[in-house]
């Protein structure tokens, strides 16, 4: 380290790192177009296989088809935002490294922070959904189900840390082959599909709650108004993570031209997909819509209806691809975001140090798995077995999805932002929604943030990340501050007279 700068009007000291800092925490470049498009798709899919269909217990079918073209219109105005902001600022920072340039060190930091609890949690959130089937397939006690979320980030930290381009290879294989899945799905949904007999078999009782109707053919509003804004967090999942592409922009090979292209390509899939799971799941006889409303498996439901029991551990098994997807690609954002936060002195820099031979953020990695291990076995132990089991799910879903809001409501900001201060960077991509998308994006998040504190275990989640938050900024109000590099993120800004 060498020079001491300071940026006077927000507190903060830089020192300048000599060429062996970056040494030691080089990427590799290896990501197209159709690499860039799997990992934004892979990210997300398993929202595909389950966890989206609990919406039709607060709004019925036709409260989660319009929750989700609400949610829909949120997502494209944060993805074309972002297609347009991620070209200009090519750095593996991505959200963090938008709102750094718009808002300066504590605007970069808060919204890194929130990107940092979706990140470390969500692989965490989709590692139980992946036990439970795991459990159910080969009939493993519960009991052991800390060993099985050792035993798969052990798996998917090996192949995302020893090569980038085994990981992106594994990722474009494991998610065309979970799409592959959901069409097949598709195709044999179709011709058995009963929409008004089965996905219309919902209606609102006297008590309030929803009941089920025998002959189908009820409304598609019952909760009305009312329970299409109380399905919109669990459209969410439909989409959510599709925003982490960026993060890979340091390792793709042309991103000012492949990254828009793989973003837009990534949410033109997923809209697709989300209306053809959410017409033909429920619209399956033996199925439903009623009981979606709390089933964990909806997709494995789906083939059970249509191929019968014989099958069930077959089918288990594919219908597991969704969620591996997820799983290995989100592990990839959470490496690189904590990466970039690390080598740019927000967190301590040796998280960022790189692995000598295969060039991946290693030490980033593994501090994410572990410390999204940590937090699912406090509340295992915590709680008990049988009821930390039952609760660990929908506390660690909801402090991701909390982040993720927060998130995007400063990414939306960071383009409003740049868009009036810096109109003249270079933009090889332009949002064609312009100021009114971002606009449109932060107004539906916050309608999201304020129907998912109506969850009960809202509150604990949302406890866990304000605690999460209060360590980490005072960490950066004391030490961080006072330590940040010039990285690549942080020469940008403060060469356009942010920070």
């Amino acid at each position: 380290m060498s020079t001491i700068e300071t940026g006077p009007s927000s507190g903060v000291s830089y020192k300048k790192a000599d060429a062996s800092y970056f040494d030691k925490r080089g990427l590799s470049k290896y990501a197209g177009v159709w690499s860039l498009w799997s990992l934004g798709v892979g990210a997300v899919i398993s929202g595909h296989f389950s966890g989206w269909n609990l919406g039709f217990g607060t709004g019925g079918w036709g409260g989660m088809l319009v929750a989700g073209i609400i949610i829909c219109v949120m997502y494209l105005g944060l993805t074309f935002s972002i297609a347009e902001m991620s070209p200009a600022l090519p750095h593996t920072g991505a959200a963090y490294s938008f709102a750094r340039t718009a808002m300066g060190p504590w605007g970069g930091f808060v919204t890194g922070l929130c990107e940092n609890v979706e990140y470390v949690i969500t692989p965490a959130v989709i590692v139980t959904f992946i036990t439970a089937y795991v459990n159910a397939i080969l009939g493993i006690d519960a009991a052991w189900s800390p060993l099985v979320w050792v035993v798969f980030y052990a798996i998917f930290l090996g192949l995302n840390i020893f090569g980038l381009e085994v990981s992106f290879k594994f990722t474009f294989f494991i998610t065309v082959i979970s799409l592959a899945v959901l069409v097949f799905f598709w195709i044999s949904a179709i011709p058995q599909m009963d929409f008004g007999r089965w996905a219309l078999n919902v209606d609102l009782g006297p008590d309030g709650t929803l009941i089920e109707l025998p002959e189908g053919h009820g409304p598609w509003f019952p909760t009305g108004i009312s329970g299409v804004l109380a399905t919109l967090p669990f459209a969410v999942w439909l989409f959510l993570a599709i925003e982490q592409l960026p993060l890979a922009a340091e390792e793709s090979v042309d991103p000012k031209k492949d990254m828009p292209k793989g973003i837009i390509l990534g949410i033109l899939t997923l809209m697709l997909s989300a209306f053809m799971i959410v017409l033909l799941n429920p619209s399956v006889p033996g199925v439903g819509t009623y009981h979606l409303t709390t089933a964990l498996e909806p997709l494995l439901d789906g083939f059970r209806a249509i191929y019968g029991q014989g099958g069930v551990v077959v089918l288990g098994i594919v219908a597991l691809t969704g969620l591996v997807a997820s799983f290995h690609t989100i592990m990839f954002a959470q490496g690189r975001q904590v990466y970039s936060l690390s080598r740019a002195g927000y967190f301590p820099t040796f998280l960022s140090i790189t692995h000598s031979k295969y060039k991946t953020p290693h030490v980033a990695m593994i501090a994410g798995a572990i410390v999204g291990l940590a937090v699912m076995l406090a509340i295992w132990f915590a709680l008990g077995a049988e009821e930390g089991g039952s609760v660990i799910g929908s506390v660690l879903l909801n402090m991701a999805v909390f982040g993720a809001m927060f998130s995007y409501i400063l990414q939306a900001i960071s383009f409003i932002v740049l868009r009036k201060t810096m109109p003249g960077i270079e933009r090889p991509f332009r949002s064609p929604f312009g100021i009114p998308g971002a606009v449109l994006t932060i107004v539906i998040a916050v309608v999201t943030l304020f129907y998912q504190v109506q969850d009960p275990n809202f509150t604990k989640g949302v406890l866990w990340v304000l605690i999460w938050f209060a360590l980490a900024i005072g960490y950066f109000a004391l030490v961080g501050r006072h330590r940040l590099i010039l990285s690549p993120e942080e020469e940008f800004a403060l060469s356009h007279k942010k920070g």
